[in-house]
């Protein structure tokens, strides 16, 4: 069950939180890798794009002929897809409908085994939806006779996952948290890298094969003991955790959404699989790899420090499907068009362009920026919460506060299109045209197209706000680029600043 030898080993969610870092993994170990994504344009940032052990291709994984192109000529494939963008039975259905083809395509394709990442969870009739849907996966992968190994995991506790956010966000903003039951409940968590480990480690060690494997870290803990160990990591005082019987999955998932930068369809399901026990039941995988594991409070410190240090490899947000740019031909659009003249190279002014929203702000009101996010926040949306990945560089997918990065050229060009609760398409997009001598043109082009008469009176509520922040923003990218610029002054020599 060893891949074979100069057969590339498939992975597919190449461009998930797991994916991204599993690739890089892998090509260390010395393997081929070929990534099979929806949007091969997301990976074009990553540092191993253009490595040439890695492959590359596009397809969409319910499709029967995408599928078997992908798994032509490998001989082992992770399987990392989720499509866990909502609780109910729709998603459950295209899960398992996926994993068939797959594991049906596999075994004609002559794949020796399958790899899947699943959760952890309690069996029986109490397994909430989402670890169920888990389950059925494992089920339908296997259908098609090609050995699976299944690793089950609870919380991963990394930079940039889930959990990891969730848990993060809460802490730090709440000194009191109202909880559900739940955070009675004891979990197993384990840290990123261990789980990348295991992934790994798996291809060299046949007695894997055909194996279902709890992996967890050497902690056993309840989820409101897990807060305090968050909350030491950050050096906040001691919270206090209330647990009541009242707060349904849905009510928690609404409170995750508002206090944290997860939305409220990814939290839901996730809240309803937190009232399952997730502790390891058999020990096969450690005994078969072994490894150092990470205890809960080291692999925290661990991902605090990637975070503080702007070294997210790969983050939660990362995932999920990129609408293309709108056609705004026909119907009635709006548009906000502004330009001015920088004395500075193209190339300074676009490090300026890529370093807006997030921690940096957008140049000008920002708090208005700020009660947009809070007002998107309460009605659905992503808010101003979900940040950036990294904080000085920007690439085609990327999360950006309530946009989404969905063009970026080198000191020419950035598109973001908004994702926040608006009724009608809306897009903002940078241009930067070189003048020669150090100078440059940006062009800052905000357009919407209204959806219905709600659309038009949302337009005309905030075009007054425009002539404020737009030109703000202008005006505060052009200063900041011209400041770079700018070589230091000559000191007289005596030291002083």
């Amino acid at each position: 069950m060893i891949p074979q030898p100069n057969a590339p080993v498939l992975v597919t969610g190449a461009s998930g939180y797991i994916g991204a870092r599993l690739v890089t993994r892998l090509l260390a170990a010395g393997y081929r890798v070929r990534c099979f994504v929806r949007d091969p344009a997301k990976l074009a940032s990553r540092p191993w794009h253009g490595d040439p052990n890695v492959e590359i291709m596009g397809g969409d994984a319910s499709e029967k002929a995408a599928v078997e192109n992908a798994l032509q000529g490998c001989s082992v494939a992770y399987y990392l897809i989720h499509s866990m963008v909502a609780a109910g039975q729709e998603y459950r259905d295209r899960d398992a409908a996926m994993a068939r083809l797959f594991g049906r395509v596999a075994a004609s394709a002559g794949i020796r085994r399958v790899i899947y990442l699943g959760g952890l969870g309690e069996l029986g009739d109490e397994l909430s939806e989402h670890l169920r849907s888990r389950r059925e996966v494992e089920t339908e992968l296997a259908s098609g006779g090609v050995p699976v190994t299944v690793f089950r995991a609870a919380m991963i506790i990394g930079s940039g996952s889930t959990s990891f956010e969730i848990l993060r966000y809460l802490v730090e903003r709440l000194p009191v948290m109202v909880t559900p039951r739940w955070v009675r409940t004891e979990s197993q968590p384990i840290a990123v890298r261990n789980v990348l480990n295991y992934l790994v480690d798996c291809l060299e060690v046949p007695e894997t094969a055909g194996q279902t494997l709890d992996i967890g870290g050497p902690d056993v803990l309840r989820y409101d003991e897990i807060m305090r160990e968050m909350a030491a990591a950050l050096r906040v005082p001691r919270r206090r955790v209330l647990p009541v019987p009242v707060l349904t999955p849905k009510v928690s998932s609404w409170w995750i959404h508002l206090i944290t930068p997860v939305g409220h369809r990814i939290a839901r399901p996730l809240a309803e699989g937190l009232r399952n026990r997730v502790v390891c039941r058999n020990d096969r995988a450690i005994t078969l790899m072994p490894q150092e594991l990470l205890t809960v409070r080291e692999a925290i410190a661990a991902a605090l420090r990637v975070v503080d240090e702007g070294r997210v490899e790969s983050a939660w947000l990362d995932a999920g499907a990129i609408p293309g740019d709108p056609d705004w031909a026909g119907g009635r659009v709006f548009e906000d068009r502004r330009e001015t003249e920088v004395a500075a190279a193209p190339e300074v002014l676009h490090q300026s362009v890529t370093r807006i929203g997030g921690r940096h702000g957008w140049y000008a009101a920002d708090f208005l920026w700020r009660l947009r996010g809070l007002l998107d926040r309460l009605v659905g949306g992503p808010g101003l919460r979900r940040g950036r990945r990294d904080p000085n560089t920007l690439s085609y997918g990327d999360a950006l506060d309530f946009w989404r990065v969905t063009s970026v050229v080198p000191g020419q060009h950035l598109a973001l299109r908004a994702e926040m609760k608006v009724p009608g398409t809306a897009q903002l997009d940078f241009h930067i045209e070189a003048l020669g001598e150090g100078r440059c043109r940006l062009v800052q082009h905000a357009r919407f197209r209204p959806r219905g008469l709600l659309g038009l009176v949302y337009w005309y509520a905030v075009l007054p706000v425009h002539g404020l922040v737009f030109q703000r923003m202008l005006n505060g990218l052009r200063d900041h680029a011209q400041r770079q610029h700018t070589p230091p002054p000559v000191t007289n020599g005596n030291g002083a600043d």
